[in-house]
């Protein structure tokens, strides 16, 4: 009975998992909602490529658009930036602030295998074809 809803709930689980991944380079980029706490200004060259990956790609996510290539550039992302700013200050994720980072890397890393969901602009598309 439950599975009927698999492909909504999937859906939903795309939709906010890449609405909050893009509230992250809205707050880099814009300081929207609010600045970004221990984010310098003016941001590196990275934490600028990041940011525009985070709204870009967050947005497409979000979208349902393209969604299996956004997601695998946004879980690629989280890991390189879970080694690169969490994992060199200690072991436990919880201790380090790295839990975020992991799970969007496996939140996307999920959707580049299921896909979209239904309520997606790729199913649309894939209808029409």
């Amino acid at each position: 009975m439950l599975a009927v809803w698999a492909p909504r709930v999937l859906s939903l689980l795309r939709i906010i998992a890449a609405l909050l991944f893009m509230q992250h380079g809205l707050m880099k980029l814009f300081a929207f909602p609010g600045p970004q706490p221990g984010v310098p200004d003016p941001l590196p060259a990275i934490l600028l490529a990041a940011a525009w990956i985070e709204v870009v790609a967050g947005g497409l996510i979000a979208l349902g658009l393209f969604t299996r290539a956004a997601a695998f550039l946004c879980s690629g992302m989280m890991a390189v930036a879970y080694f690169m700013a969490h994992a060199s200050q200690g072991f436990w994720p919880a201790l380090n602030g790295g839990e975020p980072a992991i799970l969007f890397c496996f939140i996307f890393l999920y959707l580049v295998f299921a896909g979209p969901g239904t309520w997606s602009l790729d199913a649309v598309v894939r209808k029409k074809a």
